[in-house]
C-alpha cells in the first residue's frame, strides 16, 4: 500500500480542487490519501464525491498552532467535523486569516510592493486565505521567483518585514480538542527549520505525555539527519511515525506520494480514531 497522509486543495492553499486532487492521487498510484487543508474541512464532501475506485480518503485538517512564539502545525485525522469545541476553534483560526492577510498586504505596500487585496483575494478564490496566497502575489509581481522565496525575513517568514501574527491554537489545547472529537493528532514537519524556529524535543515529549499520537518524520523539509533524529525520538516516546508529501499542487515542488506512511502505522491511526472512518472510493465523477 502507498499512503500519503498530508495534502492540500483549493479549500485552503493548494492549487488543485479536492476532486482533481483525489483523481491525481489515484493516477499517482496511491492507495490512501488524506486531505488535510488548513483549519477547514470544506473540501471533504467534494473529495468524497469524486473518489475513484481503489483509493481511500482519510478526512483531516492541519491546525495552526503556536507554542512559546513558535508557529507549528498539528495534523488532525478522522475527527468528527461537527464536534462543537473543535469546530469553534477552527472557525476562530479561520476567521482571523482575512484581517491577517490584509495586514500583510498593507505592510508590503508600505515596503513599496504594488500588491493589492483584490489580487490576493483572486488568488485565494474560495480557499482559506493565507501566506501562500500573498506569496503567490509576490511571484506574480516579479518580486520573488518562487513561493518559497517569499518565506524569508525580507518578506513573509515569521518575524519578517511583512509578517503579521494570527490567532493560533496552543498545541496542548489542539491535542485535547482533536482527541475530544475522536481524532488522531500528529505533529506536522516538526524539524522543518527552513520555515523558522522549531519547538524543542522537550516540548514534543510534553505533547506525547498529553496525548500526541505521532510525528511526521518523512517530509520534504527534513533532511536525512533530521529524519533519523525524529525516528529515534518517536521510538523513545512511543509515538507513531508518518510520512507525507505535503502536496500543494503547483504552489510547491513536492509531488503526491513523495513520502509515504507505513501501512501498519496507518492501521493504528484508523484503530485509534472514533470520530470518523476512512472513506473507500466507489467511482466518483
Amino acid at each position: 500500500m502507498r499512503i500519503d497522509l498530508h495534502t492540500h486543495s483549493t479549500a485552503s492553499d493548494g492549487t488543485d480542487t479536492p476532486a482533481a486532487l483525489v483523481r491525481k492521487a489515484a493516477a499517482a498510484g496511491l492507495d490512501v490519501v488524506a486531505l488535510t487543508d488548513h483549519d477547514t474541512t470544506r473540501g471533504h464532501a467534494e473529495a468524497i464525491a469524486a473518489l475513484p475506485p481503489g483509493l481511500t480518503l482519510v478526512t483531516g485538517a492541519e491546525l495552526s498552532c503556536r507554542l512559546d512564539g513558535i508557529s507549528m502545525h498539528m495534523l488532525a485525522y478522522l475527527f468528527d467535523p461537527e464536534e462543537p469545541a473543535l469546530l469553534a476553534e477552527r472557525e476562530l483560526v479561520r476567521d482571523d486569516r482575512v484581517p491577517r492577510a490584509q495586514g500583510m498586504v498593507a505592510k508590503l505596500q508600505e515596503l513599496g510592493v504594488p500588491v493589492t487585496w483584490e489580487q490576493v483575494e483572486r488568488i485565494a478564490g474560495d480557499g482559506s486565505v493565507g501566506r501562500p496566497h500573498v506569496a503567490t502575489a509576490l511571484v506574480e509581481l516579479g518580486v520573488v521567483p518562487t513561493v518559497s522565496d517569499a518565506f524569508t525575513p525580507n518578506w513573509l517568514a515569521d518575524g519578517g518585514r511583512a509578517f503579521v501574527e494570527k490567532h493560533e491554537t496552543d498545541p496542548f489545547e489542539a491535542i485535547r480538542l482533536i482527541k475530544g472529537a475522536g481524532g488522531v493528532a500528529v505533529f506536522a514537519h516538526p524539524a522543518a527549520s527552513k520555515r523558522g524556529r522549531t519547538v524543542p524535543e522537550s516540548a514534543i515529549a510534553e505533547m506525547a505525555a498529553a496525548g500526541l499520537d505521532g510525528i511526521e518524520v518523512d517530509h520534504m523539509d527534513h533532511d536525512a539527519g533530521a529524519r533519523a533524529r525524529l525516528r529515534g525520538l518517536a521510538k523513545e516516546l512511543g509515538l507513531l511515525v508518518t510520512g507525507s508529501s505535503d502536496y500543494h499542487g503547483s504552489r510547491k515542488t513536492c509531488v503526491l506520494g513523495e513520502f509515504t506512511t507505513d501501512p501498519e502505522v496507518y492501521g493504528e491511526i484508523t484503530r485509534r480514531a472514533t470520530g470518523a472512518f476512512p472513506v473507500p472510493g466507489t467511482g466518483g465523477a
